[in-house]
């Protein structure tokens, strides 16, 4: 059934409002509500269904600047449910405002499921997965009349704003929910644009990004121009469509679609300069990191692996990356052998290999494991049970439970919740915190801004107490009186910090066994910034490491995988977390809880990662780095170093680097 998108009342200050239009009289039904505030945009009324679309007009008829929202019909239209709607704007064709920035020529402001509207929350994420962008959210608050009236709105480029409920609701009371200010004259043409030659608004950087996530055909140019990408080993094209068709064929659309179009395009490149390159740039730090995981991990699909221990350490994957998308990359990219993949191939043959990732795919379908978010209703059967616990305590039942049915030994919530008793209560583990990072990425200006922490162990200032804290010809010594006095930490309880590199899994074993001998919640702090900026801290910094330290320590580190530890906080260049892996909680700080850290969380909900290790023990085994689907770590299948233990002796100014 087609619905005709309601008239919005003009608010009582709005001084676009003609005699013709209707107004909010009286109190608001907004008091007291929290609502949300978004650009309103200059184009033409749309509405999405399944089976079609049409303008504001149920009878709307063709015309020229509508050919392009079809095609987007038509691509996003299967993943609507019948009897749902998204309503938005076209943007194709200029009408009195140029836009010439546009992530898209389509957005969304709302999504109807029947007769009632989604929450504002719900109807982004519905978006996103589509791959369709929403209007710019200008603010956001309980109802504030002199707030709102207070908003500054630039007429020469935004027609106004619209105020909505950020609860859902019923049909029949979008006018008392929904509202608009719309600028005087709105309508600044001399004639209708529907008579007039279509010009189109222009679209912005991030226009390719977005057309890929709506289900368009990849531009590998366009999207390495959108990314800053281009002096990287360019894509092959034929190799990014055919992925990006079976992901199409795996029904992944919005982000996950994207991910998997760009692991495609730029995995020759090394994860960690990627993860560091993409985060900077308009994917913000979430998707960079899973782009580049996906990067390092889909060559493990390619290994022999004994059936016994297949599902379970698929599951442990399905806690790093989305296993649709990394067996599709498997099956498609490069392999090592041939000459041009990540040279692992580990004696076999091409089609030995190409048969491994067949029969993983068939384990992970009998898993049930092929899904977007095949944990998800686990995750969030044990947040509703357990999501009052302080945050520690949560993080850590959430990640015994992940263990747990990896193992086996459990395959639902309402088990989950029942074998995580021993874990509810937060101080009855002590917390490290330990930082991975090159030198002069930020990581001990981060840990030392952090709140209730009880203890702090720097191998810098270990070398300093010695003398020098460049010299690393004492690094053995060092690091076992680190290990000590981490472990003295430990067994005192509270939360420790370890302020090392941690460039490789072997080197974060270390702490990591006595984490796992003290039972500690472990948190990895993984810091990624550019190559120029660290270089840039570097040379500022009041004790510079060597150029040749750095650079070592820049081919070495390969950032743990989410799973590693029991959660994962991912630090940018601006030094705030900008994503979580592994909280159990909604979005929110992922401050440790009992400690209360004082750190600020931008990024978007966690999307069920999390430690994944035998359920005793706090981190996997140290001395298996790149062990595989089979074993309890992961480590990059092209990682250089990997099996590397200990520290680095070198001269007081060698390539030794701090673990």
């Amino acid at each position: 059934m087609r619905t005709h998108y309601p008239r919005t009342a003009h608010l009582p200050w709005s001084p676009g409002a003609t005699a013709d239009d209707v107004r909010v009289c009286g109190p608001s039904a907004l008091e007291g509500c929290e609502v949300v505030v978004t650009e309103k945009l200059d184009g033409e009324n749309t509405t999405l269904y399944a089976d079609g679309l049409h303008a504001r007009s149920l009878d709307s008829g063709h015309h020229p600047s509508r050919a392009w929202v079809k095609g987007l019909q038509g691509r996003v239209g299967p993943d609507i449910p019948a009897g749902w709607r998204v309503c938005g704007e076209n943007l194709y064709a200029r009408h009195s405002l140029a836009y010439e920035d546009l992530d898209s020529w389509f957005y969304g402001f709302s999504v109807w499921d029947g007769g009632h509207c989604l929450d504002w929350d719900g109807t982004v994420a519905f978006l996103a997965r589509l791959g369709i962008p929403v209007p710019r959210v200008l603010w956001r608050g309980v109802y504030d009349e002199r707030a709102l009236r207070r908003l500054r709105v630039d007429t020469t480029r935004q027609e106004g704003y619209v105020v909505r409920t950020a609860a859902g609701f019923r049909r029949e009371d979008f006018g008392r929910y929904v509202a608009k200010w719309v600028r005087v004259g709105h309508v600044r043409t001399d004639s209708h644009w529907m008579y007039a030659p279509v010009v189109p608004n222009g679209l912005g950087a991030a226009a390719p990004l977005w057309a890929v996530r709506s289900g368009a055909e990849p531009d590998a140019a366009a999207l390495s121009a959108a990314l800053g990408t281009t002096d990287l080993p360019g894509p092959d094209r034929d190799l990014v469509a055919e992925v990006a068709a079976r992901l199409d064929g795996a029904g992944r659309g919005g982000e996950d679609r994207l991910e998997g179009v760009l692991a495609a395009a730029l995995h020759r490149a090394p994860r960690a300069a990627l993860a560091a390159r993409l985060a900077a740039g308009p994917l913000g730090m979430r998707t960079a990191r899973r782009v580049a995981d996906l990067v390092g991990l889909h060559p493990v699909l390619r290994r022999p692996h004994p059936d016994a221990e297949r599902r379970a350490g698929l599951v442990r994957l399905a806690a790093a990356a989305d296993l649709g998308v990394l067996h599709t990359l498997a099956a498609v990219l490069p392999d090592a052998e041939d000459g041009d993949g990540d040279g692992h191939g580990h004696g076999s043959t091409a089609a030995e290999r190409a048969e491994q990732v067949e029969w993983s795919a068939l384990y992970a379908q009998d898993a049930g494991l092929l899904d977007a978010d095949p944990l998800g209703a686990l995750r969030e059967g044990l947040r509703g049970a357990l999501g009052a616990l302080p945050r520690d305590a949560a993080d850590r039942c959430w990640a015994e439970a992940r263990a747990a049915f990896a193992r086996g030994g459990l395959s639902t919530a309402e088990e989950a919740v029942a074998a995580t008793w021993r874990w509810r209560d937060a101080d009855s583990f002590p917390r490290l915190i330990q930082l991975c990072g090159p030198s002069g990425s930020g990581k001990s200006t981060f840990a030392r801004g952090l709140e209730g922490v009880a203890a702090y162990v720097a191998l810098d200032d270990l070398r300093a107490a010695r003398g020098e804290r460049a010299d690393q010809r004492a690094n053995p010594q060092v690091l076992r009186e680190g290990l000590d006095r981490l472990d003295r930490a430990l067994a005192a309880g509270g939360t420790v910090v370890w302020d090392a590199t941690s460039l490789t899994e072997a080197q974060r074993g270390l702490a990591g066994a006595v984490a796992r001998r003290r039972n500690a919640l472990v948190t990895r702090v993984v810091v990624l910034v550019e190559e120029a900026e660290l270089v840039r801290r570097n040379a500022a910094r009041p004790h510079p490491v060597p150029q040749a330290v750095l650079a070592a320590q820049l081919r070495r580190f390969s950032p743990p995988y989410p799973g590693s530890a029991h959660r994962t906080w991912y630090v940018g260049a601006a030094g705030g977390v900008e994503d979580t892996a592994g909280a159990l909680g909604p979005p929110g700080s992922p401050g440790t809880g009992t400690t209360g850290a004082d750190v600020t969380y931008t990024g978007p909900a966690d999307t069920a990662l999390a430690y994944t290790g035998p359920a005793s023990a706090g981190i996997p085994d140290a001395g298996r780095p790149d062990s595989g689907i089979g074993d309890t770590a992961i480590e990059d299948a092209g990682s250089a170093g990997a099996g590397t233990t200990g520290a680095c002796p070198a001269g007081p100014h060698g390539t030794g680097e701090n673990v």
